[in-house]
């Protein structure tokens, strides 16, 4: 399950061009079985995330959440502490679900002041350390001070910045999913012993 705002809703892209609709691609590629519910919302904020996450939880039983948000929070000049602490909710509102989160950071641009920029930045590996969550230092990773690889508003990435962001989120994803399948198979190995 994806919690994103327009970045991962694929916002100013043709359909199914977006990163999440490579993502599923990829992953059915693999196996039939997986399911990618993107739940992202253009314009969403912690907040917004916060308020929905239990609800999305118990209506589709995600198994990972890939909480990608707080780049809004970040343009509108919230409050520090207010974007850990709504983050903070949807990690442990997924763990209390019993779907591992994943939590992917994104970064300012640098018009926004140092002091502040550089505390927005830290919020998702002090977050991800605290509760040794799997993590995606920087979405845009690679790419993201490039112009080429956004849309006219030098915000949203374009199409040929989609496969790159897949690239950047897969890694980690990859390895939570292994460590899932790992887990899965060694509770059923444990009730065939029982």
């Amino acid at each position: 399950m994806i919690l994103g705002d327009s970045l991962s809703v694929g916002y100013g892209l043709p359909s199914h061009s977006g990163w999440v609709d490579l993502l599923r691609q990829r992953l059915q590629a693999q196996s039939s079985s997986y399911e990618v519910i993107n739940l992202s919302i253009s314009g969403e904020i912690t907040l917004g995330g916060r308020k929905r996450i239990e609800q999305a939880l118990a209506m589709h039983q995600p198994v990972i959440v890939v909480i990608a948000l707080g780049g809004n929070d970040g343009l509108q000049g919230k409050s520090i502490q207010s974007i850990y602490d709504n983050l903070e909710t949807i990690v442990l509102t997924c763990k209390q679900h019993n779907a591992a989160p994943l939590l992917v950071g994104i970064q300012l641009p640098p018009n926004y002041g140092i002091s502040y920029t550089r505390k927005f930045r830290d919020i998702f590996p002090r977050l991800a350390q605290h509760h040794q969550l799997q993590f995606v230092p920087f979405m845009l990773e690679g790419f993201g001070e490039h112009r080429e690889f956004f849309l006219a508003d030098g915000i949203h990435p374009n199409e040929r910045a989609q496969e790159k962001i897949m690239e950047n989120i897969w890694p980690t994803l990859a390895t939570l999913l292994q460590s899932m399948q790992t887990l899965v198979e060694y509770k059923e190995s444990s009730k065939k012993q029982d």
